[in-house]
Parts: C-alpha cells; structure tokens; sequence
C-alpha cells in the first residue's frame, strides 16, 4: 500500500486547534487519557480472549508500556491489546463519531478553557489531547485475532491532515508515539512521568510499566555501584473497589473517580458498598458534581463498568441502573455472573435485575440522606440533576413517590435561591386548601407576573414552579402526592372556594348574553368562553382542557417538528373586570355589533399574547389597538 493521505474531519480540525491553543493549564491529562485507552485496548483483548484463544495466546502478561527517548525527544506509550485495523484507524483518529458534535465544540469555545479539562475525556477523543505536547503524533497499530492482520502506521503533525501506511509490528497491539515540542520536554523525566502515573492512573487494573535506570552495588566490588535498567511498575494495581472503605482516603475516592468518568471534579457523592446473600457483588458509584457533556444526547454512555471477578467485561452496562439515574459513574463487581456474559444475556439475566434493584435503592436511600443532612449540597446537586432524576416519575412507576421525595421547587413563596419540597407545601396549606398547584413556564419572573396566579395571591395559596418543558407530563404521572392531587393553575378550570359567592352567581345572570356573544364571535377560534375563577385583575384568558397539552409541552413538540393534534381552548373572562361592564352596555345596540366584535377579538389576542403565542392577526391586532388610542385620545380632547 503506498502512503494515503486523508483529511481530518472539519470537527477534529477545530478540536486540534483548540487544544493546541492552550485549551488547558493541565496538559499532564494526556498521559492519563493515553493509559486509559491502552488500558481499554487490553480490556477489550482480554474479553475477545474469552471465546478466540488465538487472542492473548503469544501476547505474554497484560501491560502498557511507557517509553521516554531523552535523544530522539519522543515519549510512547503502548499496550499489547485489541489493536485496529486501517479502517477502525481511520474512523478512531480521523473522526469524532458522536451527536452533538458541534454543540460540544461550541461547549469548549464558550467555557472557561481553563477550568474545564474534563470535556475531552467525558466526549471521547482523549487521544487528540496528546497534541497539547506533541508536535507530531505516530501511531503503530496491529490488530489482534486476524491471521492476516496487516500493521499500519497512522501519523499528524496536526496540521489538518494524516498519513495511512502499512507498517511493520509483530505483536498485536498499539504503540502511540509522541514527538514531545521543545518546552514540554519535561515529560520526558522519569520523575514527572512517576507522578502523573501516581495520580491519574494508579488504579488501572494492568501493569502500567517503565524502564528505569537504578544504582546498584556491584556484585563483585562491594564498594562500587554500577547502572543498570530495569522494568519497574508505576502503578500499585490495587482494585479500589475490593479494599475496605475503612483504608480508603477521600484523595484516593477522589482520583478513582476521575479515573472511571474522565471528570477532572471531585464527585458530589461517593457510594461504596458491598452486597451478599442471593446476589454477591461490590459497588463502587459516584454522584458527578456538574452535569456531564452530552447526556441528553441519545448516545451518552449510561451504566457502571462492569466487573465479574476483576475481569472487566463491560465499559458501560446499561442494564445496571434506570436512565433516570444515568449520571451515576463507578464500577460494580459481581462474583456470580459467567466471565463469558454477553449483552442478550444481561438484559434477560436474574443476578442483573437483582443488581440493578440494589443499586438503584442504594443511590435513592444516598440521595434521600444528602437532602435531610446536607441541604446546601443537595440543593447544589439537585441544579445539576434533577431534571433528569425526575424522569423517573414517569418511568418507574413503583418508585414516583420515594422519587418526588427528593424533588425541590422553586414556589410563589420562595425567595430567588430557596427551593421548597412537596413535604413542605403540604405542611404550609391553608385548611381550606384541598388540591397541590403548580403552573409550568421558562422564566421565574416572568411566571410571577402571570394572570393566572391572580386568584391564588389573593387566597395566599402556594403554587409550586416548575420550569422544565417536561414537567407537565411528569406531573401527570405523579398524580397526587400523599393524598392530594396535583392541579395545573393554566389548565382546567378553577374553583377556590367550595360555594360560590352571591356576587359570583349574579354576574353569572347578567354576563350570560355577552358570554353567548362573544363565544358566536369566537366559534371558530374557541371552544368555549367561560367566565374565570382565577382571575382577579386581568380581562382574560386563555385555558387547556383538564386532560389537555400543556402549551409550554405543545411548543417543544412544534419545535421538534412533531405533529400537534390540533385543539380549541377555553377563553375565561373576568367578570368584574371594568370592560365587561362596558361591553355588556352594548349589547343589543346593533350599531356597535361590530365594535363589540372588534373589542372581543382584541382582548382575544391579548390573551394568546399573555400565555406567550402570537396574535392570530399581529398587523391587525395591532391596527385595532392604534385606533382605539386614538378614539380615546380624541375623547379625552376638549
């Protein structure tokens, strides 16, 4: 094969740049980034083993090797793992496989680069950070159980292309050799590669090794020594997991944890347990402190790293714990699986579902403890989090109410940073109160501001605020919490007090005519024209049907281009409201027929504007309110 040369995806050439660029203060992360993929190589070798004895056979004991040339200036690091063929070279190194790519892009642009070295792990492409210190970057690769494998050679210098040769390698494997630039040559010293090793890579479960030079007492002359170079281990290899929590430091959690999420935080929370009985297996999870990058993107890689006997066998086992939680990073080790468990036989497996109960439990009954004796960290977590720990109302239907234990809420009677629970709620309603209300919308400001709280002020009911576009539906599963049911104050209609009030039933009488009026105006825009319980100070409304959408829901699924059965709402009027009383003057007088309809579709419009539409006819709309300024300008001259 002659030499190829390719391009880097437009994506990989901006990353390249970025960190070329001084994307981080912290460049050491390279190496640890290069181990865990050498690391990951050797994993995947391993498990291939289990069922191609011709993978391993000849490989000799698992390692990755460090290799520091002071005279060439180059640094390599290889494995003797799964290796890649020319076309999985090609699609690793040449580009970034994921959704999201340009929003992650814009992510790193938008940050500060500084503080945020943790976005290059958790996206995948740690390989492309060995250019922070590299000039030129050589990769030798061979993959493992192909009888016919051929070796290729991959090389960058950055520069917004790579070349693709054949090569000569007898062991499988990879080695990523790196042409360290001129003021990083520190990463050549055996010191400062020592302690990177110690404090990014120490747990890896394979022998991360490097020859060393050592003094030693010559063997024949007692008081000369002689240099000599041996292999030495960097890493102590211990399973963290498997240690007692007792031995085990918050530092050492703390780096473990970097380890298995690529975060470069310290977790919110540490969860180490061990389980026996039906079930044997050890848990070691963490709660992130920041959101990862991409989890909302449907190829965000949920589940622990799965272990049977410290043989790991899965990176992300997704049947381990429900989507809700997929936040929890860690590694669970069971002693009860086969070493030869496939993902068909996961998703069907007892031992799995009884894992999965566990640790779901364990993390709940974690968070439930965080909220009642940490609150400020809980509240910190939840900013984080708990949009998505909240899907589990919706989809884990025996646990909604242990779920909306733990939920917080911003309120009508909250301060801007205080949140408030369902627990609370309840032991703040009034004795005349009988329904828990809530209302949905983006912006806290702007929900304070809207009419349909009117009525609600005025009782001193507290309605909970939930910002998030799902919340309606999630609301709706929940139902009810501890016997109460859960109301929407934009949806249905709303009755504060148990018997209507005399001045109520008489507006009934003398707003029906208009009522009837305006409804014939409306026929085709409405459902009906109802006069309002929850309005106190605003002309109108507009309201959803009880088991309707929720608009906030209903613009999201526009927005995402699904299809919204079309639905006429209910148009609440305010019958103490001064210009019904002018409008009610009018009827009758067919001279003012138009004018009366012209007011009906004005306030109409203005009701679609205060639940956040657009005016039916925004030019007309605003033609008709030009010209009612002016009638009313020209009355009030002398």
């Amino acid at each position: 094969m002659t030499v190829e040369q390719m391009e880097f995806k437009t994506e990989v050439k901006q990353l390249l740049d970025l960190m070329i660029h001084s994307l981080y203060s912290h460049k050491e992360i390279f190496l640890r980034e290069l181990i865990s993929n050498a690391s990951d190589a050797i994993d995947k070798a391993r498990y291939e083993a289990l069922t191609n004895k011709e993978i391993g056979s000849d490989a000799g004991e698992w390692q990755i090797r460090i290799t520091a040339d002071k005279t060439a200036g180059t640094l390599t690091v290889s494995d003797n793992g799964i290796g890649m063929t020319k076309d999985e070279v090609v699609q690793a190194l040449g580009t970034i496989a994921h959704s999201g790519t340009k929003e992650f892009l814009k992510s790193l642009q938008d940050r500060d680069k500084q503080a945020n070295p943790e976005l290059i792990g958790q996206f995948g492409v740690g390989f492309y950070s060995a250019f922070m210190v590299a000039d030129r970057v050589t990769v030798l690769t061979k993959k493992a159980g192909l009888s016919d494998s051929q070796a290729v050679k991959w090389e960058s210098a950055a520069d917004g292309s790579f070349t693709i040769d054949n090569a000569e390698k007898t062991a499988p494997g990879t080695e990523v050799v790196l042409h360290i630039k001129d003021d990083e040559k520190k990463y050549l010293d055996e010191w400062e590669l020592r302690n990177i090793v110690t404090k990014y890579s120490d747990y890896i479960d394979h022998p991360v090794v490097m020859e060393v030079e050592r003094k030693k007492p010559d063997a024949f002359d007692k008081e000369k020594t002689i240099t000599v170079k041996e292999d030495e281990t960097l890493n102590s290899r211990k399973a963290l997991w498997l240690k007692d929590k007792a031995e085990i430091t918050d530092a050492e959690y703390f780096e473990f944890y970097k380890h298995v999420s690529h975060d470069y935080s310290d977790p919110s929370q540490v969860i180490h347990y061990k389980a026996e009985g039906t079930s044997e297996f050890t848990a070691l999870l963490f709660l992130p402190a920041k959101v990862p990058y991409g989890i909302f993107f449907k190829d965000f890689k949920i589940g622990p790293t799965l272990y049977v006997r410290r043989v790991q066998i899965m990176d992300h086992c997704e049947e381990l714990i429900p989507p809700y939680l997929r936040f929890i990073k860690g590694v669970v080790d069971s002693s009860d699986l086969p070493l030869n468990v496939s993902r068909e036989i996961l998703q069907s497996n007892r031992q799995i579902d009884t894992i999965k109960k566990s640790l779901t439990k364990k993390v709940l009954d974690t968070l439930a403890e965080m909220k009642k004796n940490e609150p400020e960290k809980y509240r910190l977590f939840f900013k984080e989090f708990g949009r998505i720990l909240k899907e589990g109302i919706h989809f884990d239907f025996a646990r909604k109410e242990q779920i909306a234990e733990l939920l917080l809420f911003s309120s009508t009677k909250t301060e801007n940073d205080q949140l408030t629970t369902f627990s609370e709620y309840l032991g703040n309603m009034p004795p005349a109160q009988e329904e828990i209300y809530y209302i949905t919308g983006t912006d806290r400001d702007e929900i304070l501001k809207s009419p349909y709280l009117e009525a609600f002020k005025e009782k001193g009911y507290e309605v909970l605020i939930m910002p998030d576009e799902v919340d309606d539906i999630i609301m709706g599963s929940l139902h009810e919490y501890k016997g109460k049911k859960l109301k929407s104050v934009i949806r249905g209609d709303i009755s504060l007090d148990k018997e209507k009030a005399p001045e109520a039933k008489e507006a009934e009488v003398t707003m029906e005519r208009l009522r009837a009026a305006m409804k014939d105006f409306l026929k085709d825009e409405v459902k009906d024209v109802r006069l309002s319980g929850r309005l106190r100070d605003s002309a109108c409304c507009l309201v959803t049907d009880e088991g309707g959408m929720d608009p906030n829901m209903e613009k999201l699924m526009k927005a995402m281009g699904q299809d919204v059965p079309a639905s006429l709402k209910i148009f609440e009027i305010n019958p103490v409201h001064p210009v019904f009383d002018a409008m009610n003057a009018m009827l009758g007088d067919e001279a003012k027929k138009d004018q009366l309809r012209e007011y009906t579709e004005m306030l109409y419009n203005q009701a679609l504007i205060l639940e956040g539409s657009k005016p039916r006819d925004p030019a007309a709309f605003a033609k008709t309110v030009s010209k009612l300024m002016v009638e009313s300008l020209k009355q009030g001259c002398p």
